[in-house]
């Protein structure tokens, strides 16, 4: 098949360091590419692909101080790719509402994998202003705010089966591993580790709206002892991070959609403690996998639980459930199906 993947331009795909959706933009483009199929990734120009790169901007945005309006690049890639819908079988957009108005007028097939929040009221409104949209949701969960839209299917992320590997390492720490802001629960993860007698290790991103948050609330906690602050790291260092963990800690306090970094702990073999927020219940299977939790004090318990689950059981789950092979498989079933049906405008009636 012809495949347009259109992904966010604030991070590079794949992104240097922090960036889950332009992660799995990547995954999912190398994947489509190894099986056959001819890929077009629209993206900054720093990404790295082996499908065909259009640039759509210099350079990621989060990089770039000199671009103060980000939605302006979006905007201009939106407009480029609608005067080449012809090129394409399929198109598959990873930019939440943009693309619904101008390619709800046109006749070649899309699609847009969600792969935010949907539970603000804003977002409940702009979205059901185009319920015929076709959608894809990273989890059932994710889907609960807005039901009633037209959700295709439900296709849970995936990565390569080399990329995040067990090592054999002695294991000496919890780890926390993502973004410090207050759903993330970082703050709880230092409690629970603290009242289990282990020590913790933070990899985490502290994005400028979150600063405020860092300071006041998590970095008077970093001055205990069993604390380690090591900041944003990259993908060369996660298969050490990771697996040198007794687990990763994701004790998250909101309805999280997915949660990319469950699997890579999964994939290095480390077991997930975590609370039963979101999409949770449908990645980590319990005594399995990690344990789902209900707060800190139950949270404590199964740290000193960890000895139940094998990290090799733990490998062989994600491989079974997780790989990007799969996750592209998924993908291309929509497509197929999309692209079957008859190829007409879809316009919306405005009543009134």
């Amino acid at each position: 098949m012809r495949i347009a993947q259109v992904s966010p331009l604030y991070e590079a795909v794949p992104p240097r360091l922090y960036g889950g959706t332009e992660r799995v933009v990547s995954f999912l483009t190398e994947e489509l590419v190894a099986m056959g199929h001819e890929v077009t990734l629209f993206a900054s120009g720093d990404s790295r692909t082996a499908a065909r790169l259009e640039p759509m901007c210099e350079e990621a945005l989060r990089l770039n101080p000199n671009i103060r309006d980000r939605m302006a690049p979006h905007m201009k890639m939106m407009e480029a790719i609608r005067d080449r819908v012809d090129e394409f079988d399929i198109i598959h957009f990873h930019n939440d509402y943009l693309p619904f108005s101008l390619f709800s007028r046109q006749p070649t097939p899309f699609v847009t994998t969600i792969h935010g929040r949907l539970d603000l009221p804003e977002f409940v409104d702009i979205y059901g202003a185009f319920p015929k949209v076709p959608l894809i949701s990273i989890s059932d969960s994710q889907r609960a705010p807005v039901p009633n839209l037209n959700w295709v299917r439900t296709v849970h992320h995936g990565l390569p089966l080399s990329t995040l590997m067990p090592r054999e390492v002695r294991q000496d720490y919890l780890a926390v591993l993502g973004r410090v802001s207050p759903e993330k629960g970082v703050d709880k993860a230092i409690r629970i580790a603290g009242k289990a007698g282990m020590r913790v290790k933070i990899a985490a991103k502290v994005d400028a709206a979150d600063e405020e948050y860092f300071e006041a609330v998590i970095k008077p906690l970093l001055k205990q002892p069993h604390v380690e602050f090591i900041g944003e790291i990259n993908e060369m260092q996660k298969p050490d991070f990771l697996a040198r963990a007794h687990a990763l800690l994701f004790p998250i306090d909101w309805p999280e959609p997915f949660g990319l970094v469950m699997i890579e702990s999964m994939a290095c073999g480390t077991p997930v403690i975590t609370y039963e927020r979101g999409s949770v219940p449908e990645v980590i299977e319990d005594g399995v996998t990690g344990f789902i939790t209900r707060d800190e004090a139950d949270a404590v318990r199964a740290v000193g639980r960890l000895g139940e689950i094998s990290r090799a059981g733990v490998r062989t789950r994600f491989e079974e459930r997780f790989s990007a092979r799969r996750m592209a498989e998924d993908y291309v079933s929509v497509y197929e199906e999309l692209a079957e049906r008859p190829r007409t405008a879809q316009l919306r009636v405005i009543a009134g």
